[in-house]
C-alpha cells in the first residue's frame, strides 16, 4: 500500500519527460520501437516452435523406446515345447468336451504333473462357494 505514492510520483515523471523530449530522439525512439516490434514479432514464432519441437521429439522418442522394448505376446518356437493350452487350442477349437483325453507327456508342460495331488484336491472342492 505504501508503494502507491511512489508509483504515482514515477508516473509524473515520465509524463513529463515524455512531454519534453525533443522530435529528433522522440523519432529515433519510435524507430527503435518499430524495429523491435517487427523483430519480436518475426522472430518470435521460430523460436517458440522450437521450444515446443524439442520436448515433443524427445516424449516421441520415449514413446518408441517404450514401444520397441514392452514385450509382445509370445511367440511359439521351433525349439519351444508347446505347452497343454497350445496343445489344447491346436487339437480343436472348443468342440472338446470336460472328458477329453490329456495331452501326451512328451506334448505337454512338465510342470503340469509336479502337483498333482493339488489338482485332485481342487476338483473335489471345486463345487464349494467361493467366501469372500
Amino acid at each position: 500500500m505504501t508503494d502507491k505514492p511512489l508509483e504515482q510520483r514515477a508516473r509524473t515523471l515520465y509524463h513529463e519527460a515524455a512531454r519534453r523530449i525533443d522530435p529528433t530522439t522522440a523519432g529515433r525512439l519510435r524507430a527503435a520501437r518499430r524495429e523491435a516490434l517487427a523483430g519480436t514479432q518475426h522472430g518470435h514464432r521460430p523460436h517458440h516452435l522450437a521450444r515446443w519441437l524439442v520436448p515433443s521429439g524427445a516424449c516421441a522418442m520415449i514413446a518408441l523406446a517404450a514401444l520397441l522394448a514392452w514385450p509382445s505376446a509370445p511367440r511359439p518356437t521351433a525349439e519351444a515345447p508347446a505347452t497343454a493350452a497350445t496343445a489344447a487350442a491346436a487339437a480343436g477349437n472348443g468342440s472338446e468336451t470336460d472328458n477329453a483325453l490329456p495331452p501326451d507327456p512328451e506334448q505337454a508342460d512338465p510342470n503340469l504333473y509336479q502337483n498333482l495331488d493339488f489338482y485332485g484336491w481342487l476338483a473335489a472342492n471345486d463345487s464349494q462357494p467361493p467366501t469372500h
